[in-house]
């Protein structure tokens, strides 16, 4: 966490153990907050983690639910939520997120979800569950894991990595995924197929492995406290694509949602979601699309007052590890929403 993420932590802390946050939600404050996770499954013992931030255990989230319900904190659905950003003040409340569609959703994350009642949203890929989606960062994790010492062109050069020491893993996997993130989709599927072809890993196989079927998909739909929405159809870096190409991946997600599961995909999210992954262009087509909201996986809080398009909504990346349960009630409490920025920075 950056040196910023970390002052913002600490007044997050800070509030809590002085009172402040209570007194604010006593006056009347509060704030609107919607989390982002991706996976849901136990602790590992992995020293090599790079995508650890991105997951929570069952155990947190169980403690995450009952402390929600323990603050009298509503937990909402995506359409319960665009109600609320009509209202003056749409007190407290939570939206859950998981993007990507992970097996793991299904095995560890519904059962508590379902014990607590707690409504939640799923954002999918459609290649995913189709089984031609290449989740490109798990293919890159499983070389460097299984390696200590990586090449592959980057540039048009042959570049070697150490990848021996724990620390060189982490290293290497941040420099090599944000040099593959900035690529056209034309570009970043040919680095990734020499990367595996190299390697002997299966990136599809990997992918398939991981992502729910459109058979788990259907069951979990079933349950009315499940909202199922598109994140495109491959999973682009929508601002590397052009006009044509970001129009059919917003539509075409939809649009198998729709044929497979016999529904309307009415919520989106943006790939990737940080600030610079999508343009402009991106939120209008989402809107002339139809669809009635779409979340970023850029930082932010929805506080009276506050009117948040609905087609590019804020997120906060909860991970269970460094960030705490407290610092979650002061955001919660109206008293320091621009913290949700700083804490943010790190994804």
């Amino acid at each position: 966490m950056s040196a910023g993420g970390l002052g913002a932590a600490a007044g997050l802390e800070l509030a809590y153990f002085s009172g402040l946050a209570r007194l604010a939600q006593a006056r009347g404050g509060g704030c609107g907050v919607i989390l982002r996770f991706e996976r849901v499954r136990p602790t590992r013992k992995a020293k090599f983690q790079p995508l650890r931030n991105r997951e929570i255990t069952p155990q947190f989230l169980d403690r995450l639910l009952r402390a929600l319900r323990r603050w009298d904190c509503d937990i909402v659905s995506p359409a319960d939520l665009l109600a609320r950003l009509t209202r003056p003040r749409p007190g407290r409340f939570v939206c859950l997120t998981f993007d990507g569609g992970s097996r793991d959703l299904i095995s560890f994350g519904h059962p508590v979800l379902a014990r607590h009642k707690a409504p939640f949203a799923v954002y999918l890929p459609t290649a995913f569950p189709d089984g031609l989606g290449e989740a490109w960062w798990m293919a890159l994790e499983q070389v460097i894991a299984d390696h200590d010492r990586v090449g592959l062109m980057i540039d048009h050069a042959e570049r070697h990595f150490d990848t021996a020491t724990v620390d060189d893993k982490y290293r290497v996997f941040r420099f090599v995924g944000n040099w593959l993130r900035a690529l056209p989709p034309q570009d970043l599927a040919a680095a990734v197929h020499d990367l595996c072809g190299r390697y002997g890993v299966d990136v599809r196989r990997l992918t398939r492995e991981a992502v729910m079927s459109w058979e788990e998909l259907a069951r979990l739909a079933s349950d009315p406290q499940v909202t199922i929405g598109s994140a495109t159809v491959n999973y682009p870096r929508l601002a590397n694509v052009g006009d044509v190409l970001a129009q059919r991946e917003i539509a075409m997600g939809g649009a198998v949602l729709r044929a497979a599961l016999g529904r309307d995909a009415a919520h989106f999210a943006y790939p990737y979601g940080e600030q610079g992954s999508f343009t402009a262009r991106d939120v209008r087509i989402v809107e002339q699309l139809g669809y009635a909201s779409a979340v970023s996986a850029i930082p932010g809080v929805i506080c009276a007052g506050a009117s948040p398009l609905p087609q590019m909504l804020p997120r906060i990346a909860w991970d269970g590890r460094r960030k705490s349960l407290r610092g979650l009630r002061v955001l919660l409490s109206g008293m320091m929403p621009g913290a949700a920025t700083q804490l943010g920075r790190r994804y």
